[in-house]
């Protein structure tokens, strides 16, 4: 069983980097903005959006694997 699930890791990361690759492939002014913006952006607000994005990708895990 700890095989499937480091497959499904695999998986998530494959994913991970396929849309990130698009984002600078596709985007790159617009994703050098992003991340001057996210400099300019408070600790505490970057904190809270990283813990709401893990949180919600936690639900949707659940959700599909329930």
């Amino acid at each position: 069983m700890r095989s499937i699930a480091f497959a499904d890791f695999l998986i998530g990361v494959g994913i991970l980097l396929v849309i990130e690759g698009l984002l600078f492939a596709a985007a790159p002014v617009w994703l050098k903005r992003a991340m001057k913006s996210a400099l300019e952006t408070p600790d505490h607000i970057l904190r809270a959006a990283g813990i709401g994005s893990a949180v919600v990708g936690l639900f949707l895990i659940w959700l599909i694997r329930r």
